[in-house]
């Protein structure tokens, strides 16, 4: 049996979380080839986190961006506002829904840190309409965005963290196509690991 725990610890590729949110949408879970294997963007190693109910969700995530190794976390979501891949910029302190309270005691907003013209850069470059915006929807996407974005730990390297929202009713293999081009942009600009971690 292959050590997997062993494979991990020698990668000292950063890795990148990809979350497709919705749940249900089976056919947005598109880090998988058909072989099974994790795609990769280059220099960084992907953690696919399969979509549950938003409060696990969003402890789920956390913890993940609390592991110094995890570099980055791209969300990906519909947009039902145009028939645009957009990049989400900010996040508002909403509650889940419409007419449940916000977070008390926490910024009215969060600004995703991600780079988002190096994203819609990606996707403009192999023929996909993009933008970046600073529009949100009234949905699970900016909940996730704003509670991750507001839970991360002060510091200088702070994690690469992005809303990817992809037109209603695109293919899959164009949606396939979107995550890998803006994963590959994120990857781009996320700091190297140290070649050893001594415990």
């Amino acid at each position: 049996m292959l050590d997997t725990h062993t494979e991990t610890a020698q990668d000292r590729r950063p890795a990148i979380v990809i979350c497709s949110y919705d749940v249900g949408a089976s056919d947005w879970h598109l880090a998988e080839d058909l072989s099974g294997q994790l795609w990769n963007p280059a220099g960084a190693r992907t953690i696919a986190v399969p979509a549950c109910g938003p409060s696990d969700l969003v402890d789920t995530l956390a913890r993940h961006l609390a592991d110094p190794d995890c570099r980055g976390l791209l969300l990906v979501g519909r947009n039902r506002a145009s028939d645009l891949f957009r990049i989400q910029m900010r996040a508002e302190n909403r509650g889940l829904e419409p007419g449940f309270a916000p977070l008390m005691q926490s910024p009215s907003i969060a600004r995703a840190t991600a780079p988002a013209a190096g994203m819609v850069e990606a996707l403009t470059d192999i023929g996909l309409g993009a933008e970046a915006t600073s529009a949100g929807e009234d949905d699970v996407g900016s909940y996730l965005l704003y509670r991750i974005l507001c839970s991360l730990p002060e510091g200088m390297d702070v994690p690469s963290v992005g809303l990817l929202r992809v037109p209603e009713d695109t293919e899959p293999e164009v949606v396939k196509q979107g995550i890998k081009a803006v994963a590959g942009a994120i990857a781009r600009h996320m700091s190297p690991l140290p070649r050893a971690r001594h415990v």
